[in-house]
């Protein structure tokens, strides 16, 4: 795990050296200062009285002057320490949210689908801010600590031996209130996050559907939903925060614990050897020890618990850079599609190794480039799945898939996916201009290449309303845009890619049957050449396609053309017949003569 993040520090790993560095001169200067007091004590009572007659205001000076000096040092010292652990820890959170935002941009569907997307957005912010905090204690405070903790005590033990032993006798105790701590709080970070990522899915679905929310007056139970969910971080939290605060009261208990015995062992060697008495300088050094020992210990236990709660995030952070995509380019991969010839063979599909039946089983087809092809099918038939193997968004199971002759397995992944285009079921717009949504589909498109494509889907009708045109402003998500305008805009960019295949997953379904009847028209006259899959509920959409596919549970039920269909399928007639009163009356009308 620490290799797996050590690689995000990069161009920070200067910033992250010196900031151990800085903080341990400051540690040092910081444990000599009471042993330049104790000399100072000393020249100014040698005798073992309060008189300051007999001392030189030289004495005084000097002594005064290098106090001062090491004070400012530790002071400009402990600043830079502070600057550099801020530049190393914001830059070792900024290139860990690159690098999940990379490694998320490179995974497969069925990578994306393992992890869910309330997840992966608490793991880019709450987890990476959680390691950045970790991170900046670690190369400060997790450096001063030990060494504040280990210079304190040998300084302690050259000043006196036997009361330093009191202080070696309470470190073991206050690590073993920190272990017990640790192994309590951790189990519960771990569940808290899982809350953490429901609690985030609530909100994110309720912005997406608020219009539904509020259509269906369903606010009182969402805000019921969201309040469950965050209560039950509270609680966890609470739980957490509960065990955690044992921590300081021990400690206090240890740091006064501490001057009680000090003071308790100085009388009584004192009382034994009057010869050898422990003076006032040597007291006030060791309680000045005795401060920092402890006080290292406390913070120590402040970084520990911060590592607790950032572990856990490691953890998540991890496990999303670990993974990998199990659909690559593999080497030597061919670089040109020469067409949109398309082979289903022997082709059976599942979601994952643990699922109990094939979204798709045992798929023949073969689809001529240039050809229309209309997809049909119910609810749950796999219509998706079949296309989406195409471009290599999911891998078959079982069999192979070809375009242009070649396995898809074979190409690479960015020239498969540039010549076979596709327009999703559900149409995304993001925030921006319609040319800078339009060049998706190519970064250098020129206006008369937008044009054209916006034309072959009627989407340059709509647009030339706008007051600014191509340079009018989609909102995110396109909510400024209607169904159909949208849908429309979607077709225009993936045409743009100048496609060998063009799949359109339903993505008509909300523009009225005549432009969908304008756009067909349009593909069949300007890109004849161009493969083209249709999947749609109307039968409308499909029935002047070459070949229209008929699918059932994830198989192929039929294919042939409009009229074989009509004549020989059930199913296909059902479906016409339901959306075609007239066709239906008659049909009823003929059952009934029969």
């Amino acid at each position: 795990m620490v290799k797996t993040l050590a690689k995000s520090i990069r161009e920070y790993k200067k910033p992250s050296i010196l900031s151990p560095i800085f903080v341990s001169i400051e540690v040092i200067l910081e444990c000599l200062m009471p042993l330049v007091i104790m000399q100072f004590i000393g020249k100014i009572n040698p005798n073992g009285t309060t008189s300051t007659e007999a001392v030189e205001m030289s004495t005084i000076l000097t002594y005064g002057g290098i106090l001062i000096g090491m004070a400012l040092l530790s002071l400009v010292t402990g600043m830079l320490s502070g600057r550099f652990a801020a530049r190393a820890s914001a830059g070792f959170a900024k290139n860990l949210r690159k690098d999940m935002y990379y490694a998320i941009q490179d995974y497969s569907f069925s990578n994306i689908d393992k992890f869910s997307t309330s997840s992966l957005v608490t793991r880019q912010t709450t987890d990476v801010t959680n390691l950045q905090m970790a991170y900046m204690m670690i190369i400060r405070v997790a450096i001063r600590c030990p060494l504040m903790l280990i210079f304190s005590l040998a300084m302690a033990f050259t000043v006196n031996v036997t009361i330093s032993w009191i202080f070696l006798a309470l470190v073991p105790v206050l690590a073993a209130v920190l272990v017990v701590v640790i192994l309590k709080t951790h189990p519960i970070f771990v569940r808290v996050f899982h809350k953490y990522d429901n609690m985030n899915r609530s909100v994110r679905e309720d912005i997406k559907g608020i219009r539904v929310v509020k259509s269906f007056v369903r606010e009182d139970f969402e805000k019921k939903k969201f309040e469950n969910a965050s209560e039950d971080v509270r609680k966890d939290f609470t739980l957490a925060e509960r065990i955690m605060a044992v921590n300081a009261p021990v400690m206090q208990f240890c740091i006064w614990l501490s001057f009680l015995l000090i003071f308790l062992i100085a009388s009584l060697l004192t009382v034994h050897n009057p010869a050898d008495p422990v003076g006032e300088e040597k007291l006030t050094v060791l309680i000045m020890y005795a401060s920092q020992i402890l006080s290292a210990v406390m913070q120590l236990s402040m970084v520990l618990v911060m590592i607790i709660i950032a572990r856990t995030s490691a953890e998540r952070i991890v496990e999303v850079l670990s993974e990998k995509s199990n659909i690559v380019s593999p080497e030597n991969a061919v670089k040109e599609v020469k067409d949109g010839d398309i082979v289903f063979d022997n082709v059976s599909f599942k979601y994952s190794k643990g699922a109990e039946r094939f979204a798709l089983a045992d798929v023949n087809l073969h689809i001529k480039s240039g050809q229309t092809i209309g997809v049909l099918g119910g609810t749950g038939a796999s219509k998706s799945t079949l296309v989406n193997l195409i471009p290599r968004l999911y891998d078959a199971t079982e069999g192979a898939v070809y375009v242009g002759g070649v396995n898809v397995k074979d190409y690479d992944l960015e020239t498969l996916r540039n010549k076979v285009a596709m327009v999703l079921q559900k149409n995304v717009l993001f925030s921006g201009t319609i040319k800078e949504n339009l060049r998706w589909g190519k970064e250098d498109a020129t206006d008369d290449e937008m044009l054209r494509v916006c034309k072959l889907a009627c989407a340059d009708d709509f647009i030339q309303t706008f007051p600014d045109k191509y340079d009018t402003y989609i909102e995110q998500g396109g909510t400024n845009v209607s169904g159909g305008q949208k849908q429309r805009l979607c077709i225009a960019r993936a045409l743009l890619k100048d496609p060998k295949v063009l799949i359109l997953d339903d993505s008509t379904s909300a523009v009225d049957t005549r432009t969908d009847a304008m756009i067909r028209k349009s593909f069949r006259e300007e890109i004849p050449n161009v493969t083209k899959i249709i999947i749609a509920q109307r039968v409308s959409s499909v029935q002047d396609a070459d070949q229209i596919i008929v699918m059932d549970g994830g198989r192929i039920n039929a294919i042939g053309t409009h009229e074989e269909l009509l004549k020989n399928n059930e199913i296909y007639k059902e479906v016409y017949y339901s959306q075609n009163r007239v066709g239906n009356a008659a049909n009823e009308g003929g059952a009934l003569h029969e």
